[in-house]
């Protein structure tokens, strides 16, 4: 093979390794599919729990006129609402977060959050990892919540039962102080 004949082969190889190169690298663009999902997903979420939130506020418009026992059970159905409220938002926070990552790790860095106090600790992802941590906070208050919302209609009769709740409460405390302990390195 002469010199001529290797450049020409060298040239095809790489116009062919070139254009191979731009398919694979463009190929990141499907991602902007699960941003757009995540964002529809999370718009919804953020509806029903808004929608939520406004019906628990228009149930509370006769509180004043119950009786004791009926108030009684009123607060405890609006403190159970409003617990879901924080977990629906929290669950619409992780697909914004998670929408946000995803378009900043694959598509390009969100110039409109570039330089922004807010978004520096919350919109800025730099690596899988830190979006892996960022949702994963997010999840753990989510499943803090979750506890709470079932703990309040917990009645213990036994004390062994007051037990198992106080050593579920500790153990949430510690998983609250581990993930931060965590996430502080």
């Amino acid at each position: 093979m002469t010199d001529s004949e290797s450049s020409v082969c060298d040239r095809e190889r790489s116009r062919t390794e070139k254009g191979f190169e731009g398919v694979l690298w463009n190929s990141r663009f499907v991602v902007l599919l699960a941003v757009i999902a995540s964002l529809i997903m999370a718009f919804g979420i953020f509806y029903l729990t808004t929608i939520d939130v406004y019906y628990t506020i228009a149930h509370l418009s006769h509180y004043h006129e119950l009786a004791d026992a009926d108030r009684a059970e009123l607060k405890a159905q609006t403190v159970a609402h409003v617990v879901a409220a924080v977990d629906g938002f929290l669950l619409g926070t992780i697909m914004l977060i998670f929408a946000l990552g995803l378009y900043e790790l694959f598509i390009n860095k969100i110039q409109a959050a570039e330089g922004k106090q807010s978004a520096s600790q919350i919109l800025i992802i730099n690596s899988l990892d830190d979006l892996k941590n960022k949702l994963a906070k997010v999840i753990l208050l989510i499943l803090i919540v979750m506890f709470f919302e079932q703990a309040l209609f917990l009645k213990p009769t036994t004390p062994l039962e007051l037990l198992y709740y106080s050593l579920a409460i500790v153990l949430v405390a510690l998983a609250l102080y581990f993930s931060q302990k965590a996430y502080s390195k």
